[in-house]
């Protein structure tokens, strides 16, 4: 295999995808903190944070740091940018456009490492990745491992990820791959489909419109080994205001701990201003779902708190996958991440 999930193969050539970015900063969905400074002589510090996907509870964290006062409490005053399907996380990163964004997977900080954007993660908010696969119910597919052969609608972005492992892992061919366009009529339509989704989403959905709850296989729960939800800062950043990457940082997981475990209710209405399609049924939905599936507080988190990364974790990705082939042995793996801005756990 050669290669085949650089995300940025032409990432390099940023001039050429500059001219849309300008766009980006005029979002009407971008939404700023307010507040008093944290003190009264020193001005907030203002960055730009773009999210990977349009605004949902599987970012409510960052809404509720926002709605809480947490980043202005630390001296930030953020604009928030939300994702969709034609925001390129990593090339505005790498264009300073923004000064934080957020990688859907472990995938990405590694793919910027291999096209040379200055990036890193810095925290990993999801310790499993909340990618699954989706039947409706039946009798012949109790497994991941029973879905070899068979259809399986997956998007662009996900043959380029996870459908790597799934080959690996399970013996899966890309004769299997249908194209997802995230519209759900086709699976709704043959009760034979299969496809790719978030645990966060397309369950509840599915059982909405159909009636009927659908079977749900975590990838995660297989050994998938990305984290999700990684919190990346531009090396200049990092290296001229650290204080500034830690501040955000820390008030991120003080949302983040503020969104699970107390009243989600500010950060849910900055989520249904800037995103109206995200009812309080969905929400509600998708918060009980990242619970229910212990998709931040699993894993290393038990000890190390939410965000926390490791070395251990880190080097088996990679190893993993560039075993599979996706990588070549001798990438500096570790210029992908750096764990020294995660708070210690409480």
């Amino acid at each position: 295999m050669s290669n085949r999930i650089a995300l940025l193969a032409s990432a390099l050539a940023l001039s050429a995808l500059l001219p849309w970015i300008p766009a980006i900063a005029q979002d009407p969905a971008a939404a700023s903190t307010s507040g008093a400074p944290a003190a009264a002589d020193q001005p907030l510090t203002r960055v730009r944070f773009v999210t990977d996907w349009k605004a949902q509870a599987p970012l409510g964290g960052f809404y509720q740091a926002m709605a809480r006062g947490f980043y202005a409490d630390a001296g930030l005053a953020v604009d928030l940018i939300q994702g969709g399907p034609s925001v390129n996380v990593p090339i505005l990163l790498g264009a300073h456009e923004v000064d934080f964004g957020v990688a859907s997977n472990s995938f990405i900080p590694l793919n910027m490492v291999q096209a040379g954007i200055q990036a890193t993660a810095v925290a990993a908010i999801f310790q499993k990745d909340p990618q699954v696969l989706i039947t409706h119910p039946r009798e012949d597919v109790r497994s991941i491992a029973d879905m070899r052969g068979l259809p399986i609608m997956i998007s662009d972005a996900g043959v380029a990820s996870h459908w790597v492992w799934l080959k690996a892992k399970f013996g899966f061919s890309d004769r299997q791959i249908r194209k997802y366009t995230f519209n759900l009529a086709p699976f709704l339509a043959d009760p034979r489909a299969i496809q790719q989704g978030y645990v966060t989403s397309e369950p509840y959905e599915i059982e909405q419109a159909s009636g009927v709850a659908p079977q749900v296989f975590l990838l995660a729960d297989d050994d998938y080994p990305s984290y999700g939800t990684l919190i990346m800062a531009t090396d200049r950043l990092i290296q001229t205001r650290p204080e500034v990457v830690q501040a955000f940082v820390t008030a991120s997981i003080a949302g983040w701990h503020d969104y699970l475990n107390g009243d989600p209710a500010p950060g849910n209405a900055l989520i249904q201003a800037a995103n109206p399609e995200m009812t309080d049924a969905v929400l509600d939905g998708a918060i009980a779902a990242i619970n229910r599936y212990e998709l931040v507080h699993s894993g290393d988190a038990q000890s190390g708190g939410i965000g926390t990364m490791t070395d251990v974790r880190w080097q088996a990705f990679f190893t993993t996958m560039a075993g599979y082939g996706v990588y070549r042995p001798d990438l500096d793996w570790q210029r992908a991440y750096r764990l020294d801005f995660i708070p210690s756990a409480p």
